[in-house]
């Protein structure tokens, strides 16, 4: 079925950022000056934090290919035999820096490349003797292969990631490794959400809520704001999609509480505004369709009203194609059956 658009935001890839960090610190300054953001820029960035897995947010993209060059050059055969633990680590590493070129160029061969690096990695790391690594190694497997399922519209990748998610945590646990385990957790929900659009029925749509739930019990707004507004707005985007597959008014409302609690944390922890513009999108789209599964004619008028005010509101703020969306969703609501 045809399921209606959403946005999702997308946790900073902590994996990624360590991968560019150790390789500077192993080449020294030459890499770090390459490494540095860009500053000069002012306005406001509107895809932040929406762009997909790998999205640089303490580096400068351009630091990428200095970092490749500079670990292939040193992942030698005799390097493994050496320290091979070592090596397994810069293999994860250059694994986490193809898979974010991959992102950044649509490029599959590299997605494919960084998925055989995480797979070398895991011949020297093992669950028995090193597991932590292990674990952190499945979770960017997990990570690379949901990204380029994502891509490629793959349901065969997309189960491999949620398999590789699953084998990450079971090495961390809430207890032990909270934070781990909470961005696990999240991601896994994503990977769930996205593989259960190719598949009949719901069970996976439910895996995907059941996984969300978990990281929100973890995450607080005070000390991980973010991840707690994007576990709710995403969860609510599941939800949404669920509620359309069952065609349940609760569902909807349900996901409606998501999306209002993801925009309360968005609003009083003072996130980027185009956060909680998206949000408050979702939550309106969310409404227009329990106004059409209820023919509630007052509640179609209220979600046009709302669309509007975003527009009339929130222009600087809005990406190009959810300024669409919502103009469509008004056209929607004043002339039913015009939109598809």
């Amino acid at each position: 079925m045809k399921f209606s658009n959403t946005y999702l935001f997308y946790p900073v890839n902590k994996a990624l950022e360590l991968s560019i960090a150790n390789t500077i610190a192993r080449l020294g300054d030459a890499l770090a000056d390459v490494a540095a953001p860009d500053t000069s820029v002012t306005a406001a960035d509107n895809f932040l934090y929406t762009r997909g897995n790998y999205e640089q947010h303490r580096f400068s993209s351009n630091v990428l290919d200095s970092a490749r060059e500079a670990l292939e050059a040193n992942l030698t055969d005799e390097y493994r035999e050496q320290a091979p633990l070592a090596w397994a680590e810069a293999r994860n590493s250059l694994g986490n820096i193809l898979a974010a070129q991959g992102q950044q160029l649509r490029d599959v061969e590299l997605y494919e490349k960084a998925i055989q690096c995480f797979n070398n990695a895991l011949e020297v790391f093992n669950q028995e003797e090193s597991p932590l690594d292990w674990a952190a190694t499945q979770n960017n497997l997990g990570t690379a292969k949901q990204a380029l399922g994502r891509q490629l519209d793959n349901a065969k990748l997309l189960k491999e990631s949620s398999d590789a998610y699953t084998s990450a945590l079971l090495v961390w646990s809430r207890k032990e490794t909270p934070e781990e385990w909470a961005s696990a957790m999240h991601q896994l929900g994503a990977t769930f959400h996205t593989y259960g659009r190719f598949l009949k029925g719901n069970r996976t749509f439910q895996k995907s809520v059941v996984a969300y739930k978990n990281a929100i019990a973890e995450f607080d707004a005070d000390n991980n704001a973010f991840e707690l507004a994007a576990t709710h707005n995403n969860c609510g985007a599941v939800l949404h999609h669920l509620a359309e597959s069952e065609e349940n008014a609760e569902r909807l409302e349900e996901a409606i509480r998501s999306y209002e609690t993801a925009l309360t944390v968005c609003m009083e922890q003072q996130l980027p505004i185009h956060l909680a513009v998206l949000c408050r999108v979702n939550k309106s789209t969310a409404r227009s369709v329990l106004a059409e599964l209820t023919k509630d004619a007052s509640l179609t008028d209220e979600v046009a009203d709302e669309f509007e005010l975003i527009i009339e509101c929130f222009p600087h703020a809005l990406q190009p194609l959810c300024l669409k969306h919502c103009e469509e969703q008004i056209s929607k609501a004043k002339c039913p059956g015009t939109v598809d």
